[in-house]
């Protein structure tokens, strides 16, 4: 069997760092924040390009913690709207709701997954107060569009970057475009640690003092407590682990980028829509491979005869989950039609190329 993911086999590489830098963490005896998250937050931020870097346990607490710092510095209030594509994971969507603003389902451009810049403009009003763009599968959103969109209507830009690591448009890369960008190193992402990690970069450093004091307790002093906090501290073992595997971190980006492009290339059946090849580059990191087909089960079970292993993202619009039962009547067809036809293809640096060509074979060779 093909495997969609092979973490094992991705973590072997670096299984004598990791080994060494555990012991090294554990003969330490600091077991909360210290300096490995503190090398990592500098070695991220530097990565990124941005002023700051805030480790945090997940992506969700990443970007819970951006908006309710922006509530604490005046610059959100309960109730106030933010615009969030409707096509994204749940996490996204639970951020804005669990900080008791109020999301605003948006759908996407059907060719990028990312948020259509033109809805955007039509579901903006007086309640809007900020926009939450999701890097999805790993391609930056048109952000020259968004930003401007931003700026004319006085609007805060909070990137969803937990897909995106290493992504480069117009010689930013991701985490750059807005007030600030929320990263997962959940284990099977870009960078993944090996449990739960997240991180928030800005080059605002009042956004990041917040930041810092939300994630423990609302303390930037030991038992001094400005703020109604969190506890979400990055762990300094996944910070040790992040720092070894960000080292190589635009190699296996790269490594993405063909696996991509040869797909892409060599896929020829007319009952798979593949995604386009972006004109600049560096812009998708191919978290995700993700094809559309209207025979969605057929296909996926053809795959699975052949031994290549897929997933859904996302079999069910978040509209459609009972957790948001209050949107389950909205009309969102683009988001709907994504959420049935959507599969994903094994991608990543576990893969060798016997498997890349079986996988095109297979593709090919899908008869509805």
């Amino acid at each position: 069997m093909i495997k969609f993911l092979d973490l094992k086999k991705i973590n072997s590489t670096y299984k004598q760092e990791l080994e060494k830098k555990a012991s090294q963490i554990i003969g330490s005896g600091q077991y909360i924040l210290g300096k490995e998250v503190e090398n990592f937050e500098k070695n991220f931020s530097k990565f990124c390009n941005t002023k700051f870097c805030v480790g945090v346990a997940s992506g969700l607490d990443a970007l819970e913690l951006v908006l309710k710092a922006w509530i604490e510095m005046g610059r959100l209030k309960k109730g106030d709207h933010v615009i969030v594509p409707s096509n994204t994971y749940i996490a996204s969507i639970l951020a804005i709701s669990n900080i008791g603003l109020n999301p605003v389902l948006v759908e996407p451009d059907i060719n990028t997954f990312n948020l259509s810049p033109e809805l955007i403009k039509k579901n903006i009003t007086k309640r809007t107060k900020a926009i939450l763009v999701v890097h999805l599968y790993g391609r930056i959103a048109d952000m020259s569009s968004i930003s401007k969109i931003a700026k004319e209507n006085e609007l805060l830009v909070l990137e969803d970057c937990a897909q995106s690591h290493g992504a480069k448009y117009k010689n930013k890369l991701s985490g750059n475009f807005g007030d600030a960008g929320a990263f997962s190193f959940y284990p099977g992402k870009n960078l993944g640690a090996l449990g739960d990690a997240g991180a928030v970069v800005t080059n605002n450093s009042s956004l990041k003092e917040i930041i810092y004091a939300l994630r423990n307790y609302g303390s930037r002093e030991k038992y001094k407590n400005k703020f109604k906090g969190f506890n979400s501290r990055l762990d300094p073992i996944q910070a040790g682990f992040l720092n070894i595997k960000l080292k190589y971190l635009n190699k296996e980006n790269l490594i993405r980028r063909k696996t991509a492009k040869f797909f892409i290339e060599n896929i020829k059946n007319k009952n798979l829509i593949l995604p386009s090849f972006p004109k600049h580059i560096s812009s998708h990191v191919w978290h995700l491979f993700v094809i559309r087909t209207p025979n969605r089960k057929k296909f996926v079970k053809f795959l699975e005869d052949n031994q290549i292993q897929t997933i859904l993202h996302y079999p069910i619009a978040p509209h459609k989950q009972q957790a948001f039962k209050e949107f389950g009547t909205k009309s969102l067809p683009i988001s709907e039609q994504i959420h049935k036809e959507v599969v994903s293809l094994p991608i990543g640096p576990h893969l060798e190329n016997k498997d890349l060509r079986k996988i095109v074979q297979v593709c090919n060779s899908f008869k509805p």
